[in-house]
């Protein structure tokens, strides 16, 4: 299917106004690609001028500190992108000697970056010949060829990857790659798509056959699993506990307090069980309950529910120096990287 022409001169006319696109450096679209993952371009854009501002070059970010980096990452989720963002960079100076890889195998070969993202680091940087293929770009394809095999199915990501490879320009990738992407972004939107402004309508076989609203198909995802987390917040003076979440679970590499997980919302007797235990070394009457939890916070993740509730205890002496945990001062609070949740819930108990 030759759609070549009209694409791209659509794009050139339509396209948004991006930093991004303004740039062959690769360094920068790798970054914007990163950051552009499971995030709104709205939403992203922020972030890409705080990190180009704060990291303008490969090598200032690959001598930065994780905790730094996610900071900067902070409330911009999915945080293993903003760890691998390091990783990447490190690699980076390490085996590439700073320069960021012109080939695809080897962009490839960098932590975070997967098919999707060396193709476009690849096209957009280097006009490399390798096609791109995003959720904008399968919907735009499942349409244009009127494909039932759903997106998100092994069978599906194989297919719509063969028809990208297959409709690319070979002249002009990074043209042909960002307008798909652009197209599917601004008119073939999953809902009440503007078929009568595409340019490709010409030759799209769902808009032929009225089968626009049933494409693409997607295998429903499964149900998130749910959480509970009791936090206990330890406070003497004006230090507080934390832990730095360093396991494999979500959140890696943030900061949060102590808590515990029943699969159900802790009794009050289990709280303080758990606080003795805690700080055993404290004198267990010195330790006494400030605020009972008067509100339950919910934070939805991918596949998981959260509900958090928070427990605030008034410690009377100074914490042990052999502590599990992390004594940071208040006025540290504000200067670690931790989760939304936690953020929303310092923020509103004015903890910072």
């Amino acid at each position: 299917m030759d759609i070549h022409d009209d694409l791209i001169s659509w794009y050139l006319v339509n396209k948004r106004d991006l930093p991004w696109r303004n740039t062959t450096n690769p360094y920068l679209i790798w970054l914007s690609e990163i950051i552009l993952q499971q995030t709104r371009v709205d939403q992203g854009m922020a972030y890409y001028h705080r990190f180009s501002e704060t990291y303008p070059t490969l090598n200032s970010l690959a001598k930065a500190d994780e905790e730094e980096v996610l900071k900067l990452w902070q409330g911009l989720g999915y945080y293993s992108r903003g760890r691998n963002l390091l990783k990447a960079a490190q690699k980076v100076a390490d085996d590439f000697n700073g320069v960021f890889p012109k080939t695809y195998t080897d962009i490839l070969s960098l932590p975070g970056v997967g098919p999707y993202t060396a193709a476009a680091i690849a096209s957009f940087a280097f006009r490399l010949p390798y096609a791109v293929v995003d959720g904008n770009v399968s919907r735009v394809l499942s349409r244009l060829f009127d494909e039932s095999t759903p997106i998100n199915s092994s069978a599906g990501k194989k297919l719509f990857q063969d028809l990208a490879d297959k409709c690319l320009s070979t002249k002009r990738p990074d043209l042909h790659n960002q307008a798909m992407m652009e197209l599917g972004a601004l008119v073939c939107s999953p809902r009440n798509p503007s078929c009568n402004t595409c340019p490709l309508a010409s030759h799209c076989l769902s808009m032929a056959r009225e089968t626009i609203q049933d494409r693409p198909q997607k295998i429903k995802s499964k149900k998130a699993k749910e959480r509970q987390i009791d936090y206990i917040i330890l406070q003497n003076d004006n230090r507080i506990l934390m832990r730095k979440r360093t396991d494999k679970d979500i959140w890696q590499g943030l900061f949060d307090f102590p808590s515990i997980e029943l699969g159900r919302p802790a009794k009050p007797d289990e709280i303080y069980k758990y606080v003795k235990e805690a700080l055993s070394e404290h004198d267990s009457a010195k330790i006494k309950i400030q605020k009972a939890p008067v509100k339950t916070y919910q934070h939805v993740l991918s596949h998981q529910k959260l509900k958090a509730r928070f427990w605030h205890f008034k410690v009377e002496e100074p914490f042990q120096e052999n502590s599990i945990y992390l004594r940071k001062n208040k006025t540290q609070l504000g200067e670690v990287p931790v989760p939304r949740l936690i953020q929303q819930y310092l923020t509103d108990s004015s903890l910072i």
